[in-house]
């Protein structure tokens, strides 16, 4: 089978407790801009709200179900532990910094444990945060920020950065990211807090936006996830044809997986590797701008045409958002 490799990562999701919170937080603080107000194509009772570059080009999205009766997270391992979010210099690290400190942003001090430039810090609900500097960056770009941001254009997140896993036994996530999905490991470096060793791996250019950081933890009990906690890591695939090659090489490895799921935004398939974190593969196409021009992205309640005939049972589920750009 000729299948090509990962690009990278597509987008990340995670659980917020209040959309209009959320909202505020990564668009006003962040500088992010929301692509699409859509809802959980699983749960259409909840929204599933979108933040990225100016158009929401694969790699930059960062999502969220709203899940109002969500609890607190219990930190443990078998998770995605961290999100990073890329920009473009190490000076603009300093920015966020000050930008934090300004707005009362839990945060830690600028360091460099794998060689850039980052920034650890924790979103209102306490999810766990990291800024990277891009400016030793050799493989993928990112992409560009709104103009509308109130981030200052050479300071604005630019995508997603590395996505740090925590598991138990690491040679089981080991082998299915080296002998299923094709990453590389490239190097390990030790964190400056604990000296915990951290293997790096990567796919397609590698670089920032393509690169898995592992770290084994077995003394903790499973991660519960809550409200800050992140439901699922998603790589990216080049198109429909590829993503049906994925499902029949998960299947020869007789991985249990959910097949093709169509998305309207993307095509995606699911499925969890051996430490039970949930990997997605989706589509870079067909993009956000189907249903939406690019000027009013995330304005209105978009639904796939396969929902739209129940517009008015799903809003009438929903507390209103208000999501003027």
């Amino acid at each position: 089978m000729n299948l090509k490799s990962l690009k990278g990562i597509h987008h990340v999701s995670a659980i917020t407790a209040n959309a209009k919170d959320n909202y505020d937080f990564y668009t006003k603080v962040l500088g992010l801009r929301l692509v699409k107000k859509t809802v959980n194509q699983d749960d259409t009772s909840v929204y599933h709200l979108f933040y990225a570059d100016e158009r929401g080009n694969p790699g930059t999205d960062l999502t969220f179900f709203e899940i109002p009766r969500a609890g607190r997270t219990y930190v443990g391992t078998n998770s995605i532990t961290s999100t990073s979010l890329r920009v473009k210099t190490d000076r603009a690290l300093q920015y966020w910094k000050e930008r934090f400190e300004e707005l009362n942003i839990e945060h830690e001090e600028i360091k460099s444990d794998s060689g850039r430039a980052t920034l650890f810090f924790r979103d209102h609900e306490g999810q766990r945060m990291v800024i990277v500097s891009d400016e030793k960056n050799v493989g993928g770009s990112g992409g560009t920020p709104w103009v509308k941001s109130p981030v200052p254009k050479e300071y604005g997140i630019v995508g997603l950065g590395p996505v740090q896993l925590t598991v138990s036994r690491p040679e089981r996530t080991i082998h299915v990211l080296t002998n299923v999905m094709g990453f590389r490991e490239i190097e390990s470096y030790k964190r400056v807090e604990d000296q915990r060793i951290v293997r790096v791996f990567e796919t397609g250019e590698g670089g920032t936006g393509a690169e898995i950081h592992l770290i084994e933890e077995s003394e903790l009990e499973r991660e519960r996830p809550g409200r800050g906690s992140v439901h699922h890591v998603a790589f990216r695939v080049e198109n429909v044809d590829e993503l049906n090659k994925w499902v029949e090489k998960l299947n020869e490895h007789h991985l249990p997986n959910s097949g093709f799921v169509e998305r309207y935004y993307f095509r995606s398939l699911y499925f969890r590797e051996p430490n039970g974190i949930l990997f997605e593969l989706a589509t870079d196409g067909p993009g956000f701008e189907g249903d939406e021009d690019f000027e009013h992205l995330g304005e209105k309640l978009a639904l796939p045409p396969y929902f739209e005939s129940r517009r008015e049972e799903i809003e009438a589920k929903l507390k209103p958002l208000e999501t003027k750009n």
